[in-house]
């Protein structure tokens, strides 16, 4: 590495850092109901929707009705989505002419952007209107950031209230971070990006004679405006099937830096909204502290494995799959930062990193995509685990564990549990079905434990709600199609709704008197304990695995072994 590389490392994380604080206490103002910045602008907008849904703003939600209202608003957004593929020849702004979608990647790809995940089985610019895009994938973007980050407000409210009933209203948190954080940050930054030249037309392909004299199709597109929302909501699906390695998605280094900083900006911040609604923002750096220190390692490990020796080829720091605009360092950068987010875009090929920089990015997703995780989706897996540490404590001390003053019971580690086993399962079980039947191998493009990693990434991708691939895989048949689908609905709806069940119970609970006795959550003593606990789970559960694809991979590959 150069020194300005180190110096680029060193930048990207200082400003996130920076920025976690306002942006944080801004949402904090913004879910407490306060008055805010955006407040004058959006608060005519915000009453207005309330008055023509007819949404009561006052009323709130037992968690039950919450949870209700939040799977009744997803497969709705999932049923206009998979609609709009099915007659995308018939709609309007299809100036390409693109034919009707096929019901299976109809259905994996409504399922996909409903759950935030944004795999896609297909390549944008040749299967997908303009129309589509915007009104079906783009809203999605939108509305999908914010139900996750609902999510975890509502599991906020569960901790923090003493002896209640309710948890707030899905509909008013739904508004607020879409119309409140998700649009202004995103115009800004649509803004931006176009300035430095992302395209946003609604313009027909271009044709151009190339150098050599060959013609050739230049893809446009009302790109910019699903650019900066696909960031900024951790969604990650490309308007291009090249993604951010595309110029027209990520033409510059000023928006290669500013897509990578706006995966993990919002679920940054979104520790500190945690500590100032709990009333102690050093809970809130406690997570913050956690989820960065997991995120050094795991940079730091894909840097090392990028720019060793490599024994087969006899070199170092391989370009193979990398954009040469950015390099290699941007290119790891951007690696873990995608995985360690459940955003999924990419600017380089996963299948091209090394083994061990792609077991770094398969573990960030086997292990819940907490080190930031998605917009909510992190923080409430990572609270999760929080749950999970503090009763491991209580046993340890024989107390009977408190988070926050409040007593973690049976029920609470029950639906942890479930909450951590459920994306696991689809993982391991869903990758070993597709490793010993042809449907599933029939779709590899390498052999050997390679073939394995493409596999396990694939459903790691969507038991994460990630969306990114190592590309190695041809998911785009129906058997793929139906099992990723059914993996991202899993993976999403068997983490919230255990999520929202805990909130439930600890709305209704008394929070205990502080004591000398109770474990502090907020020191670096609970920061070791808990990221321990978090990488103990991940290597019990996916280690076995994983020695058999990326760790398999490395050992042969550096005895000069290839597949």
């Amino acid at each position: 590495m150069t020194i300005l590389e180190i110096i680029q490392v060193i930048l990207f994380i200082a400003v996130l850092i920076a920025l976690t604080p306002p942006l944080g206490k801004f949402m904090a103002k913004v879910f407490n109901g306060e008055k805010n910045i955006m407040k004058p602008v959006f608060g005519g907008l915000e009453n207005l929707i309330y008055k023509l849904s007819g949404i009561k703003a006052e009323e709130e939600m037992k968690w039950t009705t919450y949870t209700w209202s939040l799977l009744l608003f997803n497969l709705i957004g999932f049923i206009v989505v998979w609609l709009l593929q099915a007659f995308q020849h018939s709609l309007p702004i299809n100036p390409q002419g693109l034919p009707n979608v096929t019901p299976a990647l109809g259905f994996n790809t409504a399922v996909s952007f409903m759950t935030n995940t944004n795999w896609q089985s297909y390549a944008g610019e040749t299967t997908l209107s303009y129309f589509v895009q915007m009104l079906g994938l783009t809203v999605q973007n939108f509305v999908s950031a914010a139900t996750g980050i609902a999510v975890v407000v509502a599991l906020t409210r569960g901790i923090i209230r003493k002896t209640a009933n309710s948890i707030g209203n899905f509909w008013v948190d739904l508004v607020r971070s879409t119309l409140y954080i998700l649009i202004p940050l995103s115009i800004l930054l649509a803004v931006i990006l176009v300035s430095q030249g992302v395209v946003q037309t609604y313009s027909s392909y271009a044709n151009t004679t190339t150098l050599e004299g060959h013609s050739q199709v230049i893809p446009l597109g009302p790109a910019a405006s699903q650019i900066a929302i696909k960031q900024l909501g951790t969604n990650g699906g490309g308007f291009f099937n090249a993604n951010s390695a595309f110029p027209y998605e990520n033409p510059t280094p000023f928006t290669n830096f500013l897509e990578m900083l706006s995966i993990l900006l919002i679920p940054a911040a979104l520790t500190y909204t945690y500590g100032k609604m709990v009333g102690s923002t050093k809970q809130g750096w406690a997570i913050f502290g956690a989820m960065m220190f997991l995120f050094i390692i795991a940079l730091s490990v894909s840097l090392f494995a990028e720019y060793s020796h490599n024994a087969t080829f006899n070199t170092s720091g391989l370009m193979e799959g990398k954009e040469t605009r950015f390099g290699i360092t941007n290119s790891v950068i951007w690696s873990t930062a995608t995985t360690s987010a459940s955003n999924g875009s990419v600017n380089a090929m996963h299948d091209s990193l090394s083994p061990l920089a792609g077991m770094v990015a398969m573990l960030n997703m086997m292990l819940g995509e907490i080190i930031f995780g998605g917009v909510g989706a992190g923080l409430y897996g990572l609270l999760i685990f929080v749950i999970l540490t503090v009763f491991i404590a209580g046993l340890m001390v024989g107390r009977t564990p408190e988070y926050l003053g409040k007593k973690i019971q049976a029920f609470e580690v029950k639906m942890a549990m479930v909450a951590v086993l459920a994306p696991a399962f689809i993982i391991l079980v869903f990758s070993a079905i597709s490793s010993v039947i042809q449907q599933g191998l029939t779709s590899l493009n390498n052999a050997g434990p390679h073939g394995l990693s493409e596999i396990l990434y694939d459903f790691s991708s969507a038991a994460g709600n990630n969306g990114s691939a190592f590309a190695g895989l041809n998911a785009n048949t129906d058997f793929y199609n139906i099992l990723m689908g059914i993996g991202m609905l899993v993976g999403r709806f068997g983490v919230i709704i255990p999520v929202l069940a805990i909130a439930g119970s600890m709305v209704k609970k008394k929070t205990s008197p502080y004591s000398a006795g109770i474990f502090q959550t907020d020191t670096v003593l609970f920061i070791g304990l808990l990221t321990a606990i978090i990488l103990i789970v991940g290597a019990l559960t996916f280690f076995p695995a994983l020695s058999l694809g990326p760790v398999v991979e490395h050992l042969l590959m550096n005895a000069g072994r290839l597949f």
